[in-house]
Formats: structure tokens, C-alpha cells, sequence
């Protein structure tokens, strides 16, 4: 077996159990993305300072990918974005910390949406990524560089960031496993904000046990984070010989709507009677204000947005363009000209939403949608263990086919948004391919019970039994 093709959990056993050395393990690495990634451009930045590793730790020097926005102790953090081109962290993240102390390495930072604003990583102020199953695709966004270097060997597992769906589309798009966990259960310091009622760091990984293991180590309450839950650590490595029979699944008509593509409705039907082989009972359900989750998370993320960007100013943060001659005013314009045209777009209509007369109207109208999303969620998990249905409408787009349109990329997140408007947990297992392209399946579950997920998504990743590994 290849190197490459070891798993997470595998690749650790391999290197506590003698047959590997980290060493190797991290040459083999870094040979792979020097052949790919010049092509696919899942990384801004690689990292070239790596200490020797302690192997009496849980991860034991196994390669691990972070993305951009999650700050790492010397290691350039760009967030996809020219304004934080040169910026270099003086403190790691919390998850950050917790990976080096488990004994990761990092192999480097992964390619993103400008800001984390975007479903396709054609928002990078650098470079599009391309999906490694049909490189002339989008891999997904905004956590598209950690999907690609994960589908594609370059990385055994990674850290995105899930705002509106930025783990779960790409894990969709490109194949892979990835988990959204409920809001607070996962530390934010150090995530550089986009929108902090949404957002929540998450892992990326080729198989669902690999997942588990991540949470294990990243999961927990940090005082640095006031959002963060102070609840006792569980090991999810637990639940994943979970029995899932009689468990009750309720599948979400709206995320069947206009816009499913056939192929994806068809291996997704197919995954849900798959788990009804296996004991599992389930019931088509609606949500009602489903309908109103997509712009009410728009002018939340949007509003959140305006505020967090506006210390990009070239004095507090970031760039500072300061041309001789220039006045404050006209230094501070051209300094923030440098946001891409997403980011400029996103802080205009948010700061448009949060001003005076049209406040009542548009954001705190959209909060009020907000507690009834989140209502309507909490009804149907009184009748149901867990909810499915596509975690993306259609399988990975062409690059530039919706870039032009800002409208038709929005609808993209129809099924992400509403999960991130309640601060439920949510993972995206593949469940097939339509025109050889993955399709990613999702799992909704009630606050806290990842593992719960786990369990359902093992079990069907297990009677699936996929191929995916991409063409390469």
C-alpha cells in the first residue's frame, strides 16, 4: 500500500508501530504536491520550518493541511486576500495549538475564498483551485484548497472553516468527508472573522473514522473564545460501531427544489434506502421557512462582515497603502481597494443592511428568520433522530461558469445555509457520482450530537464502499 493512500488512522498506526518514519511520511508529501500542485493550487503557502516530532502523541507527525484563515504562529496567513498578503500570526490558533500538541504537522496553508466569501475558491485573490476530479471544475468554497490537497493526496486531512457550508460544499464537490460541528463546541480564536454568529472551524478527511479522531482533538472549550461551550470532551471514535437501526431520518423535501440536478437526487435517494436497509425508518418532511434561510443568512453574513472588515484600514490591520501626498482619507480608500470585488461587494450591501432607516428592515428582520429556522429545526427533531438530503444542488460547475453571476453562485448554498442560521451540526459523506463527479450526502443532526452523524455516515460509508480516489 502507498504511502498516499494510508488514511489518517492508518498512517498514525503505521508510524507508532515502526513501519514508517514521519520523516518518510513528509517526503512522500511534499514530493506529491510538488508534482500536482502547481496545476491544481491547493496551497497559498507551504510551510518550510518543520520541527522534529514527539511520537508519543495522539497524531504522532502525520501532514496535515490548514486553511488560510486560521492563524499559525510564523507561518504567513493570508485569508485569500492582498490586503493580508505579508501577514505573519505571532500566536497560533487555538485548534492550531491543540493539532502541534496531538504531534501534527502542518504542511501549510490551503487556498480560499477571499475572506472566506465565496462557493467556488474563484474568490482568491491569488488563484483559482481546480478540482482534481475534472480540473477544468470548481473544487467547491470557500475551504476549496483543503478539499483539493485532501482528495488529492496532497494532504492526509484538513481544517476548513463553515460559515454558510465552506466545509460541506467542497467535501461535496471533490469527494471527501466534511463535518460542520455545532456552533461553539469547536475554539474560533484565531479564525479570522467573517461572520462570528456563523462561522465554526471543522474538519476535512478522506473517511468518516479519520473525522472522528480530528474532533477528538480539536473539540473543547477554550476561555479565549466567549463563544465557546464549556462541556465535557467526548471521544467519537466511540460511536462509529454505533447501531443505527430504528434510528428515525427525516428527509427534507425543499432540498429536493428547483435546481437538483436528476443525478443528484437519484444517488442520494439511493443512499437514504441504503440506510433503510439497515434498520433505519424514514418519512418525508417539510421546512417551512426554509424558503427565507438563504437571504436572511445573506444579510446576517453580509452585515457581520461590514462590521468585522471595516478594521482593515491601513493603521489597526493589514496593508497600508500610504503614497507621499496622499490625505488620510484618500490613503485609507486605496488601501481597502485592494478588498476583491466579492469582499467589496459583501461589505457594501451589509453596510447598506445596518444603516439607519433600513436597519429594521433587512437585518433585523432577517434575525427574526433566524429564531424561526431554528424553531422549525427544533420541531422536526422531536419526531426525527437526524435530516438528509444533498449537502450541493448539482455536482462541481465549470470554472468561470457562475462567477459573473453573484446571484446564481448565492443559490449554490440553498442546502448548507440553514444548518449555520440554527448553529446545528452537519457532515457531507459522498454517496456517488453523477458524469463522474462527486456527490456529497448530508447529515443534519440536533446541537452537540455529532455523534450521532458519525455513526449514520459510517455506517453508510461502509455499505457504499466507494472508489474515490480522483484521476490523477
Amino acid at each position: 500500500m502507498r504511502v498516499l493512500d494510508f488514511t489518517l488512522f492508518e498512517l498514525i498506526n503505521a508510524i507508532k508501530n515502526g513501519d514508517l518514519s514521519w520523516e518518510d511520511v513528509m517526503d512522500e508529501y511534499k514530493i506529491r504536491i510538488d508534482r500536482l500542485d502547481d496545476d491544481l493550487k491547493a496551497y497559498i503557502t507551504i510551510n518550510e520550518n518543520i520541527d522534529k516530532v514527539n511520537l508519543n502523541t495522539p497524531l504522532a507527525g502525520v501532514p496535515l493541511a490548514i486553511k488560510d484563515n486560521i492563524c499559525t504562529r510564523g507561518l504567513r496567513t493570508t485569508c485569500g486576500s492582498r490586503i493580508l498578503e505579508n501577514y505573519i500570526p505571532p500566536y497560533d490558533a487555538t485548534v492550531v495549538t491543540k493539532l502541534k500538541e496531538a504531534g501534527a504537522v502542518i504542511l501549510g496553508k490551503t487556498n480560499m475564498d477571499e475572506f472566506a466569501m465565496g462557493s467556488s475558491t474563484e474568490n482568491s485573490a491569488f488563484f483559482p483551485s481546480k478540482n482534481p476530479w475534472d480540473k477544468s471544475r470548481v473544487p467547491g468554497g470557500s475551504s476549496g484548497g483543503s478539499a483539493v490537497a485532501v482528495a488529492a493526496r496532497e494532504a492526509i486531512a484538513a481544517l476548513g472553516s463553515d460559515t454558510g457550508g465552506s466545509i460541506r460544499c467542497p467535501a461535496s464537490f471533490c469527494g471527501i468527508v466534511g463535518l460542520k460541528p455545532t456552533y461553539g463546541l469547536v475554539s474560533r480564536f484565531g479564525l479570522i472573522a467573517f461572520a462570528n454568529s456563523l462561522e465554526q472551524i471543522g474538519p476535512m478527511t478522506r473517511d468518516v473514522r479519520d473525522c472522528a479522531l480530528l474532533m477528538n482533538i480539536i473539540a473543547g472549550y477554550d476561555e479565549m473564545d466567549g463563544t465557546s461551550i464549556n462541556k465535557e470532551c467526548e471521544n467519537y471514535l466511540t460511536y462509529l460501531n454505533m447501531d443505527v437501526k430504528n434510528m428515525r431520518m427525516g428527509v427534507l423535501k425543499e432540498f429536493f427544489g428547483e435546481g437538483t440536478e436528476e443525478g443528484v437526487k437519484k444517488e442520494v435517494w439511493n443512499a437514504i434506502h441504503v440506510l433503510e436497509n439497515l434498520g433505519m425508518k424514514y418519512k418525508e418532511v417539510s421546512l417551512p421557512t426554509i424558503k427565507y434561510a438563504l437571504p436572511a443568512y445573506y444579510l446576517i453574513a453580509m452585515s457581520e462582515a461590514s462590521s468585522n472588515l471595516a478594521r482593515y484600514d491601513g493603521i489597526r490591520y493589514g496593508v497600508r497603502i500610504d503614497d507621499e501626498g496622499l490625505d488620510w482619507s484618500k490613503a485609507y480608500s486605496k488601501t481597502r481597494s485592494l478588498f476583491g470585488k466579492e469582499v467589496k461587494r459583501r461589505i457594501l450591501l451589509g453596510t447598506f443592511a445596518l444603516s439607519a432607516g433600513y436597519y429594521e428592515d433587512y437585518y433585523l428582520k432577517a434575525l427574526k428568520v433566524r429564531t424561526l429556522i431554528k424553531r422549525d429545526f427544533e420541531r422536526l427533531f422531536k419526531e426525527f433522530d437526524v435530516l438528509v438530503g444533498p449537502t450541493m444542488p448539482t455536482v462541481a460547475f465549470k470554472i468561470g461558469e457562475k462567477i459573473e453571476d453573484p446571484l446564481e453562485m448565492y443559490m449554490m448554498d440553498v442546502d448548507t445555509v440553514p444548518v449555520n442560521l440554527a448553529g446545528i451540526p452537519a457532515i457531507s459523506v459522498p454517496c456517488g457520482f453523477s458524469n463522474g463527479l462527486p456527490i456529497g450526502f448530508q447529515i443534519i443532526a440536533p446541537p452537540l450530537m455529532e455523534g450521532r452523524l458519525i455513526a449514520v455516515a459510517r455506517k453508510l460509508e461502509e455499505e457504499l464502499n466507494l472508489n474515490l480516489n480522483p484521476p490523477l
